[in-house]
């Protein structure tokens, strides 16, 4: 049942190796996230079908629109047509280039996974490895629909991907940092792209047997070199003038006489645009600088390739002004010679050579001036040829610093970045040639395709089926035939004697051209047509379209001269780079150069014989809006791009004959759920499993045929349909195997655990005896010391009573950590110590009492220190004298208990001068008959005062008092004492007080009358008058009260306290 289940999970997740589009869902969702919502074919409808061969409508031009848009609108910029993949700009940073991206689709099959320029660099790799031949991946598009982004992409990708040494990551790293140097040189800002290439770029990156990437090679196409002295308005010339210019450091620019500002240059101010807000030329010029270090650029090649780009700056600002017979004479001699010190040759030779021609009659050369007009041709075809050659230059020098000197096999796999086909208001001579490209590429393309398809299907014995389709060799005899072609006649209009114009090129082209199809002038149209054509104008009528060319500046721009007295100049330069450039290889006779339109037909040629001996793979770019605004969809911007890219052609040429083809062996192992006879297993060969199983599924004779090894489907929704059964059927088949399984897993499950865990158990306990068995030998040992440790516990210390003495102080130091007292006031709770520990005890007793002692004092505020200070008096007075002392402890003393406003205004002002210190409500007992009077007693710093209300009723002076009695009980009669000898006094003064205590502690402090304090038990003696005597008795009773006695004594009663 475990083989069964494996199966299953294996035909529920492998792929058929050509075009198996929809991985399921259900179980790689974990892994692969947003990858799986495309692949699953239940999101068709919603994401679009990722292969245009599986498209239903294929001939249809709207379906394969609405499926693009389809996908864009949820980010899914890519979409395969067979082994082709088409991409559309998003104009927005997708988080689909990431390292964990490339890693998914590192060694995975084409189709295992939705399309992806990963999925098509990684399928390129492994087949060039596997098959040890050459592959190519052409790149095309029109400017800003991203054909640069994806090479670097794919550079990016094989950097990552392809094992690593030292070695290999330098090289590596100048593949890598090639791209920026190159865009720097051969880049620029134009009215649809602000980067786009302006030349056309093959690089080669050549593998060993291991598939390191060991060499690279590039070469260069079509320079857009008129760019260097004319930019259209909206456009900028090549990147690196503003690099230089904006980033240079500020000693860099002096040397080379420049400032840094783009507007003091001619060449830079023509496209008004020389700040682009989406373009950083400072960090551009930074990653330049730094590409160029490591490309292996030594300083002198730096300083000699800047000092080229400068001199073309300051030639651009040479200025011409006719003499008085009309020939040009220089109006600015500093900037020609900033030029001449830079390309270090001769002032005055230069002067001469961009002012004049040599004109060589047999043996004599004779010097003819120049007009300004064709001064100013001079010094522009010298400033192109500077930058054009040096631009080949620089390409040659990456070249070698990328070159691979092991002689052993390598394989390559090639890049080609190519202008797309272009169509401008106005097309010029580099429309013409870049437009024939693509005609020649197309032409490539649809016989490469062509071949792929017609070899697959005799090699499975299938019938061929002839595929309609346009042929555009027509279009590329037009341009390229010997004799009649358009180069030709341009190249013969270039080179023939007598006065030949752009127009008379015209009528020449009219004369050969005039029975062509695809070729339309205004003479040669009919009357409609003209209407839409210029007289200087002509039409040809491409694979993808029209377009009318503009034949000014056709000869000029093909014949591209520079005067051989100037290439003489440079060739005496002292900078190595133009020396080099400029070197007498070319023939000094009197032969003029091949054309610029030829050159270009030969390198095409070149290029064509190069990709035809390699396997191709193709990428075609699509701009999804002018503006390159992200998530906007031009519908007529991208229907004319799908038109002249050929995509609609090449996905006819696909769909001949069957969508979809698969080894018998793949689609058995997919779908052999759908049929009882193939399910769970397939006992014969897989053809005949196939063959019953789309019977079974009831497929008509004319949808499918069977090849040697693979089957062939004709209609995609034959293929649809076995998808969606097999979506339905797979659900139910994966929960009853899954039932099973889960059953018989959890029984060897639960087997094992059972076994393990018995042989856990037999282990543990054997472990557990032998360490109970130690445990208790040790016991045993331990409780034999401690015996003999206590029967010789009264010895002295020795080996045998050793150890427990230990144990003793020990066990007791841990007892009384942990029951120490935690009051000063505590001295009952210390722990009785062992004999052995007496003296110890008693030492760590009074530590810790003088610990807790310094703790309580460092923690007292004043206002406790101050009633500690009374309180002490008041022990001194009363502890152990008077009854009520201990209930008196716990309650605080206060500063006062009757506040100023409580005092008669009229008596705090005859009072206040000596500073009322304690006031205090009490009861006065008069003397004769003892009745009870409320009074307030005020002590201040030399008297008592006892008031009532607003009158003073007697003043005691401190220095006149006797003493203070009080009884032992725990009433509150105070009784003071005063001398009978002064008269103003009435006699001993008798009250009764609720706080005695703290009245008599403040009276002893503030009157220093401490030791006059008496604590009397019994009876007090009181003077009534001069010389006449009265007693106060005091008693214990149930009921405090105080009354007269019949005697005539003063009687107070007051309860029994509780003894405490």
């Amino acid at each position: 049942m475990k083989r069964l289940s494996s199966s299953f999970f294996q035909s529920l997740c492998r792929y058929p190796s050509n075009q198996m589009l929809f991985p399921c869902a259900c179980l790689q969702g974990c892994a692969r996230g947003q990858l799986d919502m495309e692949g699953a074919l239940t999101a068709r409808d919603r994401v679009g079908i990722q292969d245009f061969v599986l498209l239903d409508a294929h001939t249809s031009e709207t379906a394969f629109l609405d499926n693009l848009k389809k996908r864009f609108s949820e980010n899914l910029i890519y979409t395969y047509i067979g082994t082709l993949l088409v991409s559309v700009n998003p104009y927005k940073e997708l988080d689909i280039y990431s390292k964990k991206q490339m890693d998914i689709y590192m060694g995975v099959n084409f189709f295992e996974l939705p399309p992806h320029i990963f999925a098509l660099a990684d399928n390129a790799y492994h087949t060039m490895l596997a098959e040890a031949n050459n592959h190519f991946i052409l790149i095309s598009g029109e400017s800003g629909a991203g054909k640069t982004e994806a090479s670097k992409k794919i550079l990016q990708y094989y950097a990552v991907s392809c094992p690593s040494t030292t070695l290999l990551d330098n090289v590596r790293d100048r593949m890598l940092l090639s791209n920026p140097v190159l865009e720097a040189f051969g880049n620029s800002k134009t009215l649809k792209n602000d980067n786009s290439s302006r030349f056309g770029k093959y690089m080669d990156i050549q593998f060993d047997i291991q598939g390191d990437a060991v060499g690279g090679h590039i070469l260069g196409y079509l320079l857009e070199k008129s760019r260097v002295v004319h930019q259209n308005h909206g456009e900028r010339n090549f990147h690196i003038f503003y690099q230089l210019v904006k980033g240079g450091e500020e000693d860099l620019l002096h040397q080379l006489g420049l400032e840094s500002n783009c507007q003091h240059y001619s060449y830079l101010v023509q496209g008004e645009c020389a700040n682009v807000a989406s373009i950083n030329d400072k960090n551009d010029w930074k990653t330049v600088r730094n590409a160029l270090s490591v490309i292996d650029f030594d300083e002198r090649d730096i300083q000699d390739l800047l000092g080229v780009i400068a001199s073309v700056l300051h030639l651009g600002n040479v200025q011409f002004e006719p003499d008085s017979k009309g020939y040009a004479t220089l109006n600015n001699s500093a900037e020609l010679l900033w030029v001449s010190t830079l390309l270090g040759v001769n002032v005055q030779v230069l002067q001469e050579g961009l002012t004049s021609r040599k004109i060589e009659a047999k043996t004599d050369e004779v010097l003819s001036p120049f007009t300004v007009d064709h001064a100013i041709y001079a010094r522009d075809a010298l400033a192109k040829a500077i930058y054009g050659r040096t631009f080949t230059w620089l390409v040659n020098k990456i070249n070698d610093s990328m070159e691979n000197k092991d002689s052993s096999r390598k394989t390559v796999i090639g890049l080609l970045d190519i202008y797309g086909f272009e169509v401008f208001y106005v097309n010029s001579f580099e429309q013409f040639c870049i437009n024939y490209c693509n005609e020649k590429l197309q032409q490539l393309f649809i016989q490469l395709t062509l071949k792929s398809e017609q070899e697959e299907y005799e090699a499975e014995n299938i019938g061929w089926e002839p595929v309609q389709f346009f042929n555009n060799k027509i279009i590329c005899d037009l341009v390229e035939e010997k004799h009649r072609g358009i180069i030709s006649v341009l190249d013969e209009e270039c080179l023939r004697p007598g006065e030949a114009t752009d127009l008379t090129f015209l009528e020449r082209l009219e004369e050969k051209l005039d029975s062509h199809p695809h070729f339309v002038t205004h003479k040669l149209a009919d009357k409609k047509t003209r209407k839409t054509l210029e007289r200087g104008n002509f039409r040809l009528l491409h694979y993808a379209g029209e377009v009318t060319y503009c034949v000014v500046g056709f000869l000029s721009k093909n014949n591209d001269l520079l005067y051989r007295n100037i290439k003489d100049v440079m060739r005496q330069s002292k900078n190595t780079i133009v020396r080099e450039c400029f070197a007498s290889k070319e023939s000094d006779g009197r032969r003029r150069p091949e054309t610029v339109a030829s050159q270009f037909k030969s390198s095409l040629l070149g290029l064509t014989d190069i990709l035809m001996s390699k396997e191709p793979w193709y990428v075609r770019c699509l701009k999804s809006n002018e503006s390159q605004q992200p998530g906007q969809f031009d519908d007529v911007l991208v229907r004319h791009q799908v038109k002249y890219l050929g995509l609609m052609e090449h996905l006819r040429v696909r769909r001949a004959g069957f969508a979809y083809r698969c080894r018998y062996d793949v689609f058995l192992q997919r779908y052999k759920p759908l049929c009882p006879a193939t399910w769970p297993y397939w006992r014969g060969v897989a053809a005949e499993g196939v063959e019953v199983l789309v019977q079974h599924l009831g497929y008509l004779p004319d949808e499918y045929k069977m090849g040697r090894t693979k089957i062939f489907i004709r209609h995609p929704r034959t293929l649809f349909a076995t998808e969606d059964a097999f979506e339905v059927c797979k659900h139910d088949l994966a929960s009853r195997i899954q039932a099973q399984y889960k059953a018989y897993w959890q029984k060897g499950q639960f087997r094992r655990q059972k076994e393990a865990a018995t042989k856990i158990e037999t282990c543990w306990r054997g472990v557990q005896a032998r360490k109970a068995k130690g445990r208790r030998q040790w016991a045993v040992k331990v409780i034999k010391k401690f015996i003999k440790g206590y029967m010789a516990r009264g010895e002295a210390k020795t080996t045998d009573n050793s150890e427990y003495l230990a144990f003793v102080r020990q066990n007791y130091l841990n007892r009384l950590k942990d029951n120490l007292p935690k009051m000063v006031l505590d001295k009952t709770s210390w722990l009785t110590p062992p004999p052995v520990l007496m003296e110890t005890s008693e030492i760590l007793r009074q530590l810790h009492m003088r610990l807790m002692v310094r703790k309580y004092i460092r923690g007292i505020t004043a206002q406790q220190k101050a009633q500690l200070q009374l309180k002490g008096i008041t022990s001194v007075i009363f502890k152990g004298k008077k009854d009520s002392y201990p209930q008196s402890v716990s309650q605080p003393y206060v500063d006062t208990r009757i506040s100023e406003q409580d005092i008669n205004m009229k008596v705090l002002q005859m009072i206040r001068h000596e500073g009322i210190k304690y006031s205090i409500p009490i009861v006065k007992y008069d003397r004769n008959g003892f009745k009870a009077r409320p009074r307030q007693l005020i002590l201040t710093q030399t008297a008592a005062y006892v008031v009532d209300d607003a009158k003073i009723k007697q003043r005691v002076l401190y220095t006149t008092l006797k003493g203070v009695s009080v009884s032992t009980l725990s009433d509150g009669i105070i009784i003071f004492h005063i001398p009978s000898e002064d008269d103003k006094q009435k006699g001993d003064l008798i009250m009764q007080c609720d706080h005695l205590f703290e009245a008599l502690t403040k009276l002893s402090v503030v009157a220093n009358k401490q030791s006059a304090i008496n604590v009397v038990q019994g009876s007090v003696k009181f003077q009534m008058k001069a010389g006449k005597e009265g007693i106060v008795e005091f008693s214990s009773g149930q009921e405090s009260m105080v009354y007269k006695d019949k005697n005539g004594h003063l009687m107070v009663v007051s309860t029994r306290t509780r003894a405490r």
